[in-house]
């Protein structure tokens, strides 16, 4: 299993994990053109043929960065592909310079185990909060926890990690 960045012929492995777990709500659909824009920000895991994980870590702030789209092939579930992801994300967050990552999730166990705490509310000053309203990305409004997407993020957890 290599973890490595995600390339563009990846978007449609990734449309497919996203649509296994869409329907359940365990993550936001997000529309393709979107998922080709942010491909930058994806790493994936490659089994040699076909790639079975992927997440993105997407920078909000000076020090602070989500986890996004943290997902595996239902084949491959329980197998520790997620966790490989997770800590190739957390180390490309330390090499950017992040301090604190964000994950808004259903899988707080999973989230729990690498070190991420519950937490109420956006962790930051208030006058990084309203540099962050200006964001037209939805990731930043579900961090910020804005009325607006409150259908997107019930039942979800607020989880933080310092690095």
């Amino acid at each position: 299993m290599q973890i490595r960045p995600a390339q563009t012929g990846d978007v449609r492995a990734i449309r497919g994990m996203v649509d296994a777990y869409a329907p359940n709500g365990r993550l936001l659909s997000k529309a393709t053109v979107t998922l080709y824009e942010d491909v930058q920000e994806f790493l994936v895991a490659d089994a040699g043929a076909e790639v079975v994980g992927c997440g993105a870590l997407h920078v909000m702030w000076e020090d602070l960065a989500e986890v996004r789209t943290l997902a595996v092939h239902p084949n491959y579930r329980r197998s520790g592909v997620g966790s490989q992801i997770l800590n190739a994300q957390l180390e490309r967050a330390r090499n950017l310079g992040i301090k604190r990552v964000f994950c808004l999730t259903f899988e707080t166990e999973f989230f729990s185990q690498h070190g991420f705490a519950e937490i109420e509310g956006a962790p930051v000053e208030h006058a990084v909060f309203e540099q962050l309203l200006q964001s037209y990305d939805e990731g930043v409004a579900e961090f910020l926890d804005l009325e607006r997407v409150k259908p997107n993020t019930l039942g979800n957890s607020r989880m933080l990690l310092i690095l």
